[in-house]
């Protein structure tokens, strides 16, 4: 989430190249960038360091062998559909069947108006998200054919050469809602990541469960994941290891953590 720790601008490649390795080596699954072009302002100040993440994951592809590589989570707004599912195409196919698309309706509006971004009602974002898993989902499988949509209309679906990740690289949908995100998750997705503590995450899948009954689906095919914030500094294994526990017993089978403070990977290898 943060790259001030690396120093200075020419110290992020080297420090990024040094978390994803270190990162690797103690078992981390799976790598993940934000899709977000200004810093959240929430958190830091918007100009603070931030990367393009498909570029940052090409980056770690070529630096890395195991890892997993997705954006949590592509933000649907930011690119056409077609060029997104090309996009995770490539990546999957140059980082040897590595790539997932996370994916969700994008939120941050200050960027959008100062990149000149369209920022659709919320109503729209969904229907686009919906459309672009269709059009990803198409373009790869076997069908090259047209699709015409509400908001997008593509007269050819053709995206050579196809993942290598097979059927089809992994789905994530990021996101808690009950009505939209997580009916869209027991359609499309293979993950989902949610907010929130062991409390909050219950009713989340218990809704989820519902909308997967709706369609016919065993929502046991799908991969609960979660942000696991709650880590105090200076916690111990044991500590770690109850919060984990905790997620664990409401349903959570992944938990995801940032990796920050000054020395990141000496971070995760201390703590974990």
């Amino acid at each position: 989430m943060r790259f001030d720790w690396a120093g200075s601008d020419a110290g992020i490649g080297p420090g990024v190249t040094d978390l994803a390795r270190r990162a690797e080596a103690i078992g981390v699954r799976t790598l993940s960038f934000m899709d977000h072009f200004f810093q959240m302002d929430w958190m830091a100040p918007a100009s603070d360091p931030m990367l393009e993440g498909y570029t940052a994951l090409g980056f770690v592809a070529g630096r890395t062998e195991q890892l997993r590589l997705r954006l949590l989570v592509t933000g649907v707004t930011y690119r056409h559909p077609g060029v997104l599912a090309k996009t995770i195409a490539t990546l999957d196919v140059l980082s040897g069947g590595r790539a997932e698309l996370g994916i969700g309706a994008a939120w941050y509006e200050r960027e959008h108006v100062g990149l000149g971004v369209p920022f659709p009602p919320t109503a729209e974002r969904f229907e686009r998200l919906e459309e672009t898993l269709d059009i990803c989902l198409q373009m790869w499988g076997p069908n090259d054919g047209a699709f015409d949509g509400k908001h997008y209309q593509l007269t050819e679906t053709l995206c050579r050469p196809a993942p290598l990740s097979s059927p089809k690289p992994r789905i994530l949908i990021g996101g808690s809602g009950e009505r939209k995100t997580l009916r869209l998750v027991a359609r499309y997705a293979d993950a989902c990541n949610l907010f929130g503590g062991p409390d909050e995450i219950a009713p989340k899948l218990a809704v989820l469960r519902r909308h997967c009954d709706e369609v016919g689906r065993d929502p046991s095919t799908i991969e609960v994941t979660a942000m696991y914030r709650d880590i105090a500094p200076g916690a111990s294994a044991d500590d770690v290891l109850r919060g984990a526990e905790a997620l664990a017993r409401v349903g959570v089978n992944t938990a995801i953590t940032g990796s920050i403070g000054p020395d990141p990977a000496g971070w995760l290898e201390a703590t974990f």
